[in-house]
């Protein structure tokens, strides 16, 4: 939704009080080292096609965590669906091998 998410991931920085944490997820496919961005796509059925719906501009890959440190976070790569078993993971939605992305400010 936000073309210019260095911006953003820099005023959620420092809107975040010192010692807070918060979970910043976003369409991410773990599967890609960098992320995928192409702002000539306006038409929404192909950004739909590329980014997975007609209004997201982006997938990130692993080097989001490389983002949110340039902003100033802390990071923690969270594969939280780890700590479920296969039946959890379906009873609850969740989808095998997410990641948490979360984030500290000291």
């Amino acid at each position: 939704h936000i073309e210019d998410d260095a911006k953003a991931m820099s005023e959620l920085y420092r809107v975040l009080r010192p010692g807070g944490w918060g979970i910043l997820q976003v369409p991410m496919k773990n599967s890609l080292e960098k992320t995928y961005e192409d702002f000539t796509i306006k038409d929404p059925k192909e950004r739909q096609k590329h980014f997975g719906q007609y209004d997201h501009v982006r997938w990130y890959g692993m080097d989001y965590f490389d983002r949110l440190k340039k902003a100033g976070f802390e990071t923690d790569i969270n594969f939280y669906s780890k700590q479920f078993t296969q039946e959890e993971i379906k009873k609850y939605g969740l989808r095998e091998n997410e990641i948490l992305p979360l984030v500290y400010k000291k």
